[in-house]
């Protein structure tokens, strides 16, 4: 959330035209002839003459970088496939990628990462709360569940970008219960899943719940399972809340 205002969907895709990816050159000058010629000049100033004067000095402040803060900051996390073994134990492979905290800084790293479209079968991606991490042992995350959507191979990347913002962007009106998002890519299918905090305050979850899918404009039910049961039974573990 930028201070003092919510920073909506619609004002962190707009950031996303103003985060054009960085020159691979960033010598302004890369020419060495040209620089001895710039240097001669330098020598040739009167003494007490500063150079560029006071236009120059103007040309600085108007190019001041103005950020968004966020109200909370995120970490993107990568489990990479080719890392995993069945003897490893869950969560072994599993790394940070980046911190941000800015609009700005969420667009920079999201224009130059794959999507779920582009991951590899087996990749599981996560964007959580900084300090937060995504497994059920995390104590934030240990008495929580989570709502999953599924989709069609390839057809997950626009309703994982419109989660992220949603979240980042603190568009929930129990935002302080969600920890973080994930997106599986497995062979036949994408799934997303929100996670939050406490599974057992039915009011809060069934309200994220149906947010979401207004979000993402999402039609069908969606269901809701306790980490405690997924830990129990694993994929018999049965939706506690639909939506």
């Amino acid at each position: 959330m930028v201070a003092d205002e919510t920073v909506k969907p619609g004002t962190l895709e707009e950031q996303s035209n103003t985060n054009a990816a960085p020159n691979p050159n960033p010598n302004p000058n890369p020419n060495p002839n040209l620089r001895a010629v710039e240097e001669e000049e330098e020598d040739e100033l009167e003494e007490g003459e500063i150079a560029g004067g006071e236009d120059e000095s103007k040309g600085s402040s108007a190019t001041t970088a103005v950020t968004h803060p966020l109200e909370h900051s995120w970490t993107f996390w990568f489990d990479n496939p080719s890392a995993k073994s069945k003897q490893a134990a869950w969560g072994s492979s599993m790394r940070p990628i980046y911190t941000f905290s800015t609009v700005e800084e969420f667009w920079s790293v999201y224009n130059n990462i794959h999507h779920p479209g582009k991951l590899a079968v087996g990749a599981d991606f996560y964007c959580f709360k900084d300090k937060i991490e995504p497994k059920w042992e995390d104590p934030v995350c240990a008495n929580g569940g989570k709502w999953t959507l599924s989709f069609s191979r390839g057809k997950s990347d626009t309703c994982w970008l419109y989660t992220l913002l949603a979240m980042i962007g603190e568009q929930f009106d129990h935002g302080d219960e969600i920890c973080g998002a994930v997106v599986n890519v497995r062979a036949r299918q994408e799934k997303i899943s929100l996670w939050t905090k406490n599974a057992t305050n039915e009011a809060a979850q069934v309200s994220i719940g149906k947010q979401w899918k207004e979000f993402l404009d999402y039609n069908d039910n969606i269901g809701f399972i306790f980490h405690d049961d997924a830990k129990k039974l694993d994929r018999a573990a049965k939706n506690r809340y639909n939506a």
